[in-house]
């Protein structure tokens, strides 16, 4: 099993955060993990990005030029990284924020309205678990169960009471989507 995932959108929508979540859940399930952040220069307001390749055997490199999926949390990161998508890709957007303005054979689309499930749930910072949870479920790369128990690794002290929204997230974004094949 080798699945390689971009997750790119602004700073401040927990594009970091989503991917380390990743890595860390790759990693308790005894998978081999590369996790490679990009921060913008701004920070809150910028671009923000990561890579994260999960795989049964060696990562030869943390490098990915066209990723095989590809989350996107901003229109901007969707006109920039949608072109670079593997023929046989998935994509998998935040339709609150994202218009799907191009168009590729061969390259699946799956809309997620992330920000609007977040909203319901309480608080549009959840967002990134929302669509997060919705990939996990229909690559198979991660369980949904595992991103759970590794909140406590990666949510920080001092946000910890935020633990059960961001659970949450996770279980609604789950729930939107179809299983993998």
């Amino acid at each position: 099993m080798y699945e390689d995932l971009l997750i790119a959108g602004f700073g401040g929508q927990g594009i970091i955060f989503a991917g380390k979540l990743l890595a860390y859940a790759a990693l308790r399930e005894g998978k081999q993990v590369t996790y490679f952040p990009s921060y913008g220069a701004e920070m809150r307001g910028g671009t923000a990005n990561c890579t994260v390749i999960i795989s049964t055997s060696s990562i030869a490199s943390p490098i990915i030029s066209s990723p095989k999926n590809l989350i996107v949390m901003s229109q901007p990161s969707f006109l920039k990284f949608f072109p670079r998508v593997k023929e046989g890709g998935r994509v998998i957007l935040n339709s609150s924020l994202v218009k799907e303005e191009l168009k590729r054979d061969k390259v699946e689309v799956i809309e997620i309205p992330a920000n609007d499930i977040a909203e319901g749930l309480g608080s549009s910072r959840v967002a990134n678990m929302v669509i997060l949870g919705a990939w996990a479920k229909v690559s198979g790369a991660v369980r949904v169960d595992t991103l759970v128990q590794s909140l406590k690794d990666v949510i920080s002290k001092d946000k910890m009471d935020l633990l059960v929204l961001n659970e949450r997230a996770l279980r609604e974004g789950e729930r939107f989507v179809k299983p993998a094949h």
